[in-house]
């Protein structure tokens, strides 16, 4: 196995448990600053810096307080490193439009991260919100929503 490879995924390894730990200092070491985040299931464009990148994190941690990520698959090629990762948390905050629900959230997303000059310099994440917004049980208000359009 390619070294560089194995330091990538220690890299996203390392994101991941500073996400956890809600280290957000730690990010100034595995984020670069002009750090760019892809999503279309979060809604473009959210985060185009580190800044941004931790202030979205704070605000999931105020709608989802105990959340927990895991990576369940990781597979590094040059510069990219792909990850199957899981997501955890109990709606216990306001979410845009949605209350909170208190419903637990469970679901697996995916994920491209680029790595430059040592950091996570731009990552790609998808995931699917129907589910996620089923199992915290804002269908109904989707529904009503789309109803009336």
């Amino acid at each position: 196995m390619n070294d560089s490879n194995e330091s990538n995924k220690a890299l996203v390894h390392a994101f991941i448990n500073a996400i956890n730990s809600r280290d957000w200092d730690m990010l100034d070491n595995i984020v670069a600053e002009d750090f760019e985040r892809h999503s279309f299931a979060a809604g473009e464009p959210s985060v185009k810096c580190r800044g941004d990148l931790i202030q979205y994190l704070r605000t999931q941690e105020s709608i989802f307080p105990k959340f927990e990520e895991k990576i369940l698959d990781l597979v590094a090629e040059d510069n990219k490193v792909a990850a199957r990762q899981q997501f955890k948390g109990t709606q216990l905050g306001v979410m845009g439009p949605y209350s909170a629900s208190c419903k637990d959230m469970d679901i697996e997303y995916l994920a491209i991260y680029k790595i430059e000059n040592g950091t996570i310099s731009e990552a790609w994440v998808e995931w699917d919100n129907y589910t996620s917004m089923k199992q915290l049980g804002h269908m109904d208000m989707i529904r009503k929503t789309n109803d009336h359009s």
